[in-house]
């Protein structure tokens, strides 16, 4: 089960136990269930400080809980084997069990004890998901500091019949108290804000209270990170506020074309930016949804951006970094069965269709990747591009069509996703260039047709926004509003890459420094007119 390195490496964390942990197993007759009893016995020959038994009663079978020897209110249960992404989750569950500190605040801990109600969560995860590593250690973490939660973290594979019944089409799914509560990627801080009611009020009193920044950065991507980076360098007292740090680098499988970095994934890339913002005097702020810009022109002092919460934060000089999110279809269908066939991540979703039959919307490089890796695992991929060809890299498109499951559609535009009133059960599209309109039977549709800026909040700020909701920026990335600089994926900038935005970032932040410098500060101002 596990090879020789991963048990040294599972050792030497083991020896970072405090106390005395149990593993107790719901085991069957089947292979899973002798893989799980497998994988137990060797964690506890690997600690004295590790006990497994088998006689556990639980109903999902494979299942086994982590809890404390000394407290056994405090426990999760995972039903399968969590290997593959999950691996880490495991390490990870067993050292806070054992009493290994989490690398969160001690304001998160303080927060998840004072939880009040029972929360039961059960959330389904894939082991090629990189999106539900976060939800399955956030869940972890409530379970094993809270005893009025429980957490039950179940990989899909090993449970189909569970995973048809209650509906689960994309993954990370999450139940609270037996029904549908969220989905998509969360983390501890996201899921707090969620379950706490009086977490959005203690947020907005902490932000009434900061006081001006010299540089406000909107985003924590790669563009936000290397703008708040620079301009700290600068000595410039900075702040971050995000929607969520990493922004879409966090829904990004494999990334290749990080020059000097031959290979990485976005989740291990986006850590390393928050680590690296960590390293100066940032005041970083997650979980902001920007909601209203008013420029300086307007308060007559600093810029206001005000936040969906009802909080404001004020600069000298803005950065707006806000990025980018997948393009919608905009046909009937699509919304009414998101996560229930209509899906935007194949990494995440696509072990949940294997031997079903599947669409991918769009001809370029995401899409054809996607269409790609669906079809080693899915019965038949359909891949339909708008366009008379498609637009992948020649490389891509050769591989593809390679492939014997997969059909190529092009020409042809989508007008709805049709399904039982439960999921999805198929698609219709119009040939372009005969009008006819055609229907396919399928299980899934992955949409993969590119992004749309995350500007729709600046729209009445005055900032100028081309027709697609691009923010207007010059070679200096200055915005037609003194003192505001734009950067990455939310602007006019031609290429929408990470390598680029975190250039653009480190532009803006420079042209910010520049600004700042050259312009006295609203209360010098102040000062020079009393004087006068």
């Amino acid at each position: 089960m596990l090879d020789a390195d991963l048990k040294q490496q599972l050792s030497q964390y083991l020896g970072m136990l405090r106390e005395p942990i149990e593993l107790v197993a719901s085991l069957g007759d089947d292979a899973k269930s002798a893989e799980t009893r497998e994988l137990l016995t060797q964690i506890s020959d690997l600690s004295d400080k590790v006990s497994a038994t088998f006689d556990g009663e639980d109903d999902r079978k494979p299942s086994f809980i982590i809890r404390r020897a000394s407290d056994a209110q405090a426990w999760v249960r995972f039903a399968g084997v969590p290997l593959g992404h999950e691996f880490t989750s495991l390490v990870l569950a067993l050292l806070w069990a054992g009493g290994h500190p989490p690398k969160v605040s001690d304001e998160v801990l303080e927060q998840i004890r004072r939880l009040a109600g029972d929360y039961e969560f059960e959330m389904y995860f894939s082991l090629s998901c990189h999106n539900c590593p976060d939800v399955v250690q956030a869940l972890t973490l409530l379970a094993l500091n809270n005893p009025r939660v429980t957490a039950t973290l179940i990989e899909g594979g090993a449970f189909k019949d569970e995973v048809e019944t209650r509906g689960v089409m994309a993954v990370p799914a999450v139940f609270l108290n037996g029904k549908m509560w969220g989905s998509g990627k969360m983390n501890v801080d996201e899921i707090l804000a969620k379950v706490d009611g009086g977490a959005s009020a203690r947020a907005a009193e902490k932000l009434a209270a900061k006081k001006p920044f010299e540089v406000l950065v909107i985003g924590g991507g790669p563009a936000g990170a290397s703008a708040a980076i620079y301009t700290a360098r600068k000595g410039f007292s900075t702040g971050i506020a995000a929607e969520r740090m990493g922004g879409q680098v966090m829904d990004t499988m494999g990334i290749e074309n990080f020059i000097s970095v031959p290979y990485t994934e976005g989740p291990k890339l986006a850590t390393a930016l928050e680590q690296h913002v960590k390293e100066y005097d940032i005041d970083t702020m997650n979980l902001l949804r920007a909601d209203k810009l008013i420029p300086a022109s307007e308060t007559g002092g600093y810029h206001e951006v005000v936040f969906e919460n009802g909080a404001s934060l004020k600069a000298r000089s803005l950065i707006l970094t806000t990025g980018a999110r997948w393009r919608n279809l905009g046909v009937p269908g699509e919304a009414e069965y998101r996560n229930k066939g209509v899906a935007y991540c194949p990494h995440c979703d696509g072990p949940l269709f294997k031997g079903k039959r599947v669409a991918v919307i769009g001809g370029g490089n995401s899409g054809v990747e996607a269409a790609i890796d669906l079809a080693n695992i899915v019965a038949h991929v359909t891949l339909i591009e708008f366009d008379s060809k498609l637009r992948a890299d020649q490389v891509l498109h050769d591989k593809l069509r390679s492939m014997g499951n997969v059909d190529v559609i092009v020409s042809a535009q989508t007008t709805e996703v049709t399904g039982d009133g439960e999921k999805v059960n198929g698609l219709e599209y119009k040939d372009r260039e005969s009008g006819e309109t055609h229907r396919i039977e399928l299980e899934g549709v992955f949409v993969q047709i590119g992004l749309v800026p995350n500007t729709e909040w600046l729209k009445d700020s005055g900032l100028e926004l081309t027709r697609f909701g691009e923010i207007e920026i010059d070679s200096h990335a200055a915005t037609n509003l003194p003192g505001v600089f734009a950067a990455g994926d939310a602007t006019t900038v031609p290429f929408k890459q990470i390598i680029i935005a975190m250039g653009e970032g480190s532009k803006a932040a420079l042209s910010a420094f520049d600004y700042l410098i050259r312009h006295e500060a609203p209360e010098e101002i102040a000062e020079a007119a009393q004087a006068a």
